[in-house]
Parts: C-alpha cells; sequence; structure tokens
C-alpha cells in the first residue's frame, strides 16, 4: 500500500499546525495599517482630519490553498474628535476586529473602546511654525476565541488496514478538549504618539504601544493557563511634498508578540489636482518581513492602490509572497480592501490639525 500527497496537499497540512499552534500567541496585522488605526495604537484615537471617522477592512490571506478556509480577518472602527480648552483635543471610539482560520473554524473576536487625549505642544498660526501634539490613548476591551472541533481529526482516530486506510471521526480522539469557546477575557492597551503638521502636505508622526497589557487568559482546557502574549508595536510616517500636486507617504510598522516579530515599511505616491472638490489617487510599494528563524526574513511584497474622492478613501492592495511559501502558493499571497469616510468639521475653516496617513 502507498500514499502519495502532492506539495500542496502537504504544505496545507504544515500551515495548518503552523498557525493552529500560533494562532493564539499573534494578533493579525493588515498592510494597510494607516488605514487601521485603533489596532495599532490607542492613541490615534481621534487623530483625523474631521469631525469623525468611519472605517471598515477585510483580508484574506492564502486563499489559493486553503480555498474556503484561507484566513480572514475583519475590522470595523468609529472615532471621533472634540475639541478642549484652546487647542487641545479628546478622542473617543469604538473597533471591532474578528478572525476566522482554518478548517476548525479558529475564531477570535475582540471589541475595545477607546479615549485619548491630544495635548498640544506649540507651534504658531495653523501651519507657520509648525503645530505639534502628544497623544496618549488607552482601550478597554473584551474579547473570546472558539473553533468548531467536528472540523479537526486527530491520530488516533486514523484508522487502516491491509487494503484501506481512513479517517474515522466517530472514534474517540483523546484529546482532553473540554469547550469549544473560552470564557469571555477583558484586555487592556496603552500607547502615546507625536506628531507635527508643518504644512497641508508635510507631516511627520511616531508612536508606540502595547497590547494586553494584563496578560488574559485565552485556554479551551478548563484547567489550561494559557495567555495571550503582549504586542508592542512602533510605528512612524507622514507625508512629504514632492510638487505642488505630488507627495509621498512614507510609513514603517514594528510588532513583536511572543516568539513572532514582523517589521512593515513602503511608501504611498498621491497625486492630487487640488480641487475644490478633491479627487487624489495613490500607488505603493510595501514589504512585509516577518522572523523566519533567528532573524527576519522577507515574507512578501505588497502593491496597493488607492482612491479618495474627497470624504471617501477606497483602498485594495495584494502581497505578492517571496519566502519559500511561493512554491505552494504561486507567489499569490493576500488580498486587502478598506474604506475610510471622514466627516468634515463643522466649520470649512475649522482648526483640525492631523498628519497625512
Amino acid at each position: 500500500m502507498s500514499f502519495r500527497y502532492s506539495s500542496k496537499i502537504l504544505t496545507t497540512f504544515l500551515l495548518f499546525v503552523l498557525f493552529s499552534s500560533v494562532s493564539t500567541a499573534q494578533d493579525s496585522r493588515f498592510i494597510q495599517f494607516y488605514y487601521a488605526p485603533l489596532s495599532v495604537n490607542p492613541a490615534l484615537t481621534g487623530v483625523v482630519n474631521g469631525q469623525f471617522r468611519f472605517g471598515v477592512n477585510y483580508r484574506n490571506l492564502y486563499s489559493t490553498i486553503l480555498a474556503k478556509n484561507a484566513y480572514k480577518t475583519f475590522a470595523v472602527h468609529l472615532d471621533a474628535k472634540y475639541n478642549v480648552l484652546r487647542n487641545d483635543f479628546i478622542g473617543l471610539g469604538v473597533n471591532v476586529i474578528r478572525d476566522e482560520a482554518g478548517q476548525a473554524n479558529f475564531t477570535r473576536t475582540k471589541a475595545n473602546l477607546s479615549a485619548s487625549f491630544q495635548k498640544y505642544l506649540g507651534g504658531t498660526g495653523r501651519y507657520s511654525s509648525g503645530r505639534q501634539y502628544l497623544s496618549g490613548g488607552f482601550q478597554f476591551g473584551l474579547g473570546q476565541y472558539g473553533y468548531q472541533g467536528s472540523g479537526l481529526w486527530f491520530s488516533q482516530q486514523f484508522e487502516y488496514g491491509t487494503d484501506f486506510a481512513r479517517i474515522n471521526t466517530s472514534l474517540p480522539s483523546g484529546e482532553n478538549l473540554a469547550r469549544e469557546v473560552t470564557g469571555l477575557f477583558f484586555d487592556f492597551n496603552a500607547g502615546l504618539l507625536w506628531y507635527a503638521v508643518f504644512d497641508r502636505d508635510k507631516s511627520l508622526y511616531f508612536g508606540g504601544s502595547i497590547y494586553h497589557l494584563p496578560k488574559p487568559k485565552i485556554s479551551f482546557l478548563e484547567v489550561g493557563q494559557s495567555r495571550l502574549n503582549q504586542r508592542l508595536v512602533l510605528h512612524a510616517g507622514g507625508q512629504l511634498p514632492v510638487t505642488d500636486d505630488i507627495s509621498i507617504l512614507p510609513a514603517v510598522l514594528f510588532m513583536s508578540q511572543g516568539v513572532a516579530t514582523s517589521l512593515s515599511g513602503g511608501l504611498n505616491i498621491r497625486y492630487s489636482g487640488r480641487e475644490w472638490r478633491e479627487v487624489a489617487i495613490r500607488a505603493g510599494l510595501w514589504a512585509h518581513l516577518s522572523n523566519q528563524g533567528k532573524q527576519l526574513g522577507m515574507d512578501a511584497i505588497t502593491v496597493s492602490t488607492i482612491l479618495e474622492f474627497e470624504r471617501l478613501k477606497f483602498g485594495v492592495s495584494y502581497d505578492i509572497t517571496v519566502s519559500t511559501l511561493k512554491q505552494a502558493t504561486n507567489s499569490r499571497g493576500a488580498f486587502e480592501f478598506s474604506v475610510i469616510y471622514t466627516h468634515p468639521p463643522r466649520a470649512r475653516r475649522a482648526r483640525t490639525v492631523c498628519p497625512g496617513f
């Protein structure tokens, strides 16, 4: 008796094992992280050039080999800013993020309430000497993990004879899986952000945050002690003018959580005709690196396109896999889509100082 497995099937199995083992240790990410602010830093709450901002993000990873069992991430966020004192602001927001992964339909659902305070540091006039702010933010949230055990099988459920080999899920698995959902857990995140706006198309920002400060328990076992690792985030970016109509928006994001480390960076080039009802287009190239062994290695190259229609932004990006997984995926990685709506200030001349993202 002989068994033959194609390289794609074997790779799919290895991917399932890999992601099942780290899924509870590493948060999901968006390559368009600049359009997922509350998943990057609570201090970004209310840092918006308008009254409020509403956004939706969707990411689909490895559908080439996993089909309907691909790794999917959905996120939605809403945040607003309010003027206090003379030049300071407070921000309030909410975001929800959900992951679905693999044949067992592993899910992670998290919801956070966010608040920030943006303190004016200096600068005269709207732009003339550069207006600087320091923002501090935090999030309180709840989360829950789950899976469907009917989508899994284990070695003790594999039976074979002289002329057959099969999986029999009616046999005992031999595993101590007490429940298919974790209890609700409390979470807390915090961050800081500095930013300066020098001109309409000239700004700079950098910040850092820590997610899962209490390291909440996430075990599926009644007596399990598994905890969610803290996630450290460092990020920076800005906008720089090239000509009257063209500017560049570089950004970088570093994340470390448990044994997982990642680095994303690149830039978008923005073209605008500077019309009253502004329509602009962006095109960008990004790179993503992740830890492969003891050092960072190139994981994917991403191309992105963003259309801006005054209040609305539509972003589309596609990952081209360049790691060893490209042999199984034919270099096809993740598809990502985002929509951002920004409501303008009450008065057209109202002061709304915000860096370019």
